[in-house]
């Protein structure tokens, strides 16, 4: 068997070799992508292999480029297909499986020319057979598997001279196939197994023509663990505090970044992942001339009846070709090139770590770059943390107040970013007088950008608030073609009080929330976000202080005059904020209305009483119906007669009423129209 492992070994050693192209540069970014820049000597002839999971493919194919440096010329990349193993490994004649000996490989290559060395005789033959034999002499079939009581392996071979021998292979020193073509395929299978052993892994070889040694750059995006950023927020015992900012990174790669250019950018350019590494087909129509398909025989049924002066026509019906599917494939390989620089990280204390902050930082575009000056050391499946910023901040201590539901204030620092740098967002720990203070979350600042930091909660202060609002006033009103608008606003008004129990001055900012459509009348704000107000305010020592923030909600409408009821257009009249000389052409409309309201109570009134006469007119001819069919009962049909008649003169009279009604309802109408289209205010 260590025949086998021997020349297998020697199919590996010639097949697998390939330069090694080391990481350089690496750039990290913030949107789960890293730019990464490898680079080595490439020999005469060698070709370079980039090594790659799976998932990383997809983003290699799209941003992969290379540059050759020394007068030679990339002629090609190749790269793994994504086809299955099995299918790779059908397309060789051979098959190599578990365990499988030594002679029943060769046995699958009958035919092939080999060389056998045995001591100083060297045999050269065309394979006939393999096969395995046991110690009583009985042979195993080629699929057999080799266990413990089989001895030899035997090989047939039909030498130059006719002669078919039997060599034992286990007693060669050295096995060597004599047919190139062959060694290629075995290379190939070999490679094939090798890349097969870990799914993930997939291989880009980069080829070059060239008589000589030169520099190969190879540059690419795969994904990557965003960097992390973190700060310390140190306070001394007077002026501003210091800002520490230290940069977290992973190497999951799977290799080790030796002495690497590193840069880290914060901002999230736009990144997304096209399918380019798996194989795509498309379905083609199958297209034929008719005269290229062969007529098929048809075979005609006798007649049952026959007339003897028909014509005997025989048709025949071709079918349309069956459409069939065919297949094509393509692929993309484009690239970007940025550039980078880096520092090791070390531990801190209390007080500003001794480190010494070495990366250098720039705009790129809408992009902030950190770059490390002095070459990085990551190994594989490690994190390093990496300062990039030690410097002092303009900061002040607050307290800020956000929290509704709270019964006191949070302590804060307000940071404004004065060291011409973006600052990353990350977690902020604080420490004050040499001791821990608390924690804090920062967005991402811009140089010259102010944010509140709150890290902890004060617990000498404490604040109530109560609430207060105002009915709906009208503030102005218009009328113009008989369309009344009105503005009116609805004042709140809410009231901090806070109570400065510590013996010491404090700030103390409020962030009131600005609710839509409303105003803040008092006091001014000191600023405001998109969510909320702020102001600011002074506490002395053990003092209480109240602070009302009144705000207003204006709301308008508009209405025909002719549509508003009496009632309405006496609050208006009635409303003291107006004008007098608003409230008294309003008056003149609300008298004509009134006018028109009697007017139209007394047609109400009037039809009334004429429905109810109605009703009663109709009860006695009905009483005088019935009546009129009894005997003796004359004297009271003539009653009710009489009644009747009297009736008669009522509705005369009533109907007369009614109209002048009417009359007069549309006279006022008519003048309250007058009015309205000629008063404008």
């Amino acid at each position: 068997m260590h025949r086998m492992i021997l020349f297998w070994i020697a199919l590996l050693g010639t097949s697998l070799s390939a330069a090694e192209l080391p990481v350089r540069q690496v750039v990290l970014y913030k949107h789960g992508v890293g730019y990464f820049q490898r680079s080595g000597q490439l020999g005469a002839g060698e070709t370079a292999r980039l090594d790659f999971n799976a998932s990383e493919m997809n983003d290699v194919l799209k941003s992969l480029t290379v540059v050759e440096k020394g007068g030679g010329k990339v002629s090609g990349l190749r790269y793994d297909s994504s086809e299955p193993l099995e299918k790779k490994l059908s397309e060789y004649p051979f098959r190599l499986g578990p365990a499988q000996p030594l002679s029943a490989v060769l046995d699958q290559l009958k035919g092939a020319l080999i060389e056998l060395r045995y001591g100083t005789e060297t045999v050269r033959g065309a394979i006939l057979s393999g096969r395995a034999v046991l110690s009583g002499g009985a042979a195993l079939g080629p699929g057999a598997v080799m266990r413990g009581e089989e001895r030899s392996e035997q090989l047939l071979l039909l030498l130059d001279s006719g002669e078919m021998r039997n060599f034992d292979l286990a007693a060669a020193s050295n096995i060597r196939l004599l047919d190139s073509a062959l060694q290629t395929q075995f290379k190939d299978y070999l490679a094939a197994l090798v890349s097969a052993r870990s799914k993930d892994k997939r291989s880009v070889y980069i080829d070059s023509t060239g008589t000589q040694a030169r520099q190969l750059i190879a540059d690419y995006m795969i994904p990557m663990p965003v960097w992390k950023s973190s700060y310390r927020l140190i306070w001394g015992a007077m002026g501003d505090p210091t800002l520490e900012g230290w940069a977290i990174v992973d190497n999951t790669t799977g290799e080790d970044w030796s002495n690497v250019q590193l840069a880290l950018v914060s901002g999230r350019p736009i990144s997304f992942i096209s399918r380019l590494y798996e194989p795509r087909y498309i379905t083609r129509p199958t297209a034929e001339l008719p005269e290229e398909r062969a007529q098929a025989p048809r075979l005609f049924e006798g007649a049952v009846e026959e007339e003897k002066s028909s014509d005997l026509r025989a048709r025949v019906m071709q079918s349309p070709p069956r459409p069939m599917a065919g297949a094509g494939v393509g692929g993309v390989v484009g690239g970007v090139v940025p550039s980078a620089q880096m520092a090791v990280p070390e531990g801190r204390e209390e007080s500003p770590s001794t480190v010494e902050a070495t990366a250098a930082a720039r705009e790129l575009g809408e992009l902030f770059e950190y770059r490390f000056a002095t070459p990085v050391t990551v190994r594989q499946n490690e994190s390093a943390m990496l300062p990039f910023l030690q410097q002092t901040v303009s900061a002040r201590k607050l307290l800020i107040y956000a929290d509704p539901s709270s019964a006191h204030p949070m302590n804060a620092a307000e940071l404004t970013n004065s060291t011409g740098k973006t600052l990353d967002g990350g977690p902020i720990t604080v420490y004050d007088a040499n001791a821990y203070a608390g924690e804090a979350l920062m967005e991402t600042l811009k140089a010259g950008d102010k944010r509140l930091v709150s890290y902890g909660i004060d617990l000498g202060t404490r604040i109530t608030t109560q609430f207060d609002s105002k009915g709906e006033l009208v503030r102005e009103i218009h009328l113009r073609r008989g369309v009344l608008t009105t503005r009116a606003a609805a004042v709140e008004t809410k009231t901090y009080t806070i109570h400065n129990v510590d013996q010491k001055d404090k700030t103390l900012v409020v962030e009131h929330p600005a609710r839509p459509q409303y105003e803040v009348l008092s006091p001014k704000p000191a600023e405001k976000t998109a969510t909320a107000y702020r102001f600011e305010v002074k506490l002395t020592a053990g003092a209480t202080e109240k602070v009302p923030i009144t705000e207003e909600r204006v709301f308008e409408r508009s209405v025909a005059v002719v549509n508003l009821t009496p009632d309405v257009l006496l609050t208006y009249v009635q409303n003291k904020d107006l004008s007098q000389a608003v409230r008294t052409q309003l008056e003149q409309i609300l008298n004509q209305k009134r006018q028109i309201a009697a007017a139209d109570a007394e047609i109400n009134r009037t039809n009334t009483e004429i429905q109810r006469l109605f009703q009663d007119q109709e009860r006695l001819r009905q009483n005088i119906n019935s009546l009129n069919r009894v005997s003796g009962q004359e004297q009271q049909v003539q009653t009710y007669a009489r009644q009747l008649a009297a009736q008669e003169n009522q509705l005369a009279s009533l109907r007369d009423q009614l109209a002048e009604f009417q009359r007069k309802k549309a006279a006022l109408e008519s003048e309250l129209n007058s009015l309205i289209e000629k008063m404008e205010f």
